[in-house]
């Protein structure tokens, strides 16, 4: 086993997708998909790191550990660089391993290869990306290519954005530099399916499409739950809750109760 921590980040509600962490996708939820998932990798310890009761129920139901996070590192007052170093303070052990819920369809081989590029390397983070090549424009002017030239678009620079869908960095360079991408850094490209991050309601629609569409093989469906123990309930963030025995195809048996708080990832 490698000397390295996995910690899930996954905070109560969310601004663009209510309750985006906790509500039925696929077979779950993100956060379960991403425990299963984590339990499969050579990882020493995995952490959810969350303000939600609801969080901390699901790491109970695995068996995981959790860090209650404080209400401040899960607002939009926090910054995100306030927010990574948090993460290494609060965070035991020599490596961190962050596993983003909202990014569901990174393959297990791609984790395994990264861990493992990780370690060879002796980086002091890595960080996925995925490339981009298209026409940029910032305040009515292009930014990569020249108007009055304008090449054709294989021919345009291309970019690396980062997806965060992989994030592994040092604790103490991390603390230190207060950012993921820290000290000497490995950029691990994505496939463009894997680099989707849920930031929107179309973007779950999506991920959760291709996911069903793709059906990992390591991750099995209890054909006995109909969701109903994998849902869970939580008075303070927008929530799902099982009221009929109906499948997950034909939209039965899920009935959505809602308030006006809001989530962070």
């Amino acid at each position: 086993m490698k000397n390295l921590t996995a910690v899930i980040p996954c905070r109560a509600g969310s601004q663009r997708v209510p309750n985006k962490n906790f509500k039925p996708f696929y077979t779950h939820t993100l956060l379960d998909l991403k425990i299963q998932m984590l339990m499969t990798l050579p990882v020493d310890r995995i952490i959810v790191n969350t303000n939600s009761r609801v969080g901390i129920e699901i790491a109970n139901n695995y068996g995981v550990e959790y860090i209650r996070r404080p209400e401040y590192f899960a607002s939009s007052e926090c910054t995100n660089s306030e927010y990574h170093e948090y993460l290494a303070k609060s965070t035991m052990g020599e490596n961190i391993f962050i596993a983003q819920v909202t990014s569901p369809l990174v393959s297990k081989e791609s984790y395994e290869e990264a861990i493992n590029i990780f370690f060879e390397r002796q980086v002091d983070s890595l960080i996925s990306v995925r490339d981009f090549k298209n026409f940029i424009i910032h305040k009515g002017k292009p930014v990569n290519y020249d108007l009055y030239n304008m090449p054709n678009s294989q021919d345009l620079p291309s970019y690396k954005i980062p997806t965060f869908g992989i994030v592994i960095c040092k604790r103490k360079t991390l603390q230190e530099e207060r950012n993921y991408i820290c000290g000497n850094t490995y950029f691990y490209n994505l496939s463009e399916i894997e680099a989707i991050d849920i930031d929107s309601p179309l973007d779950f629609e999506m991920a959760e499409f291709l996911y069903r569409k793709r059906a990992n093989p390591y991750i099995e469906k209890d054909p006995t739950t109909n969701f109903g123990d994998k849902l869970y309930s939580d008075p303070q963030i927008d929530y799902y809750q099982t009221i009929d025995a109906g499948k997950p195809e034909d939209g039965k048996g899920i009935a959505r109760l809602t308030n006006n708080n809001k989530e962070k990832s």
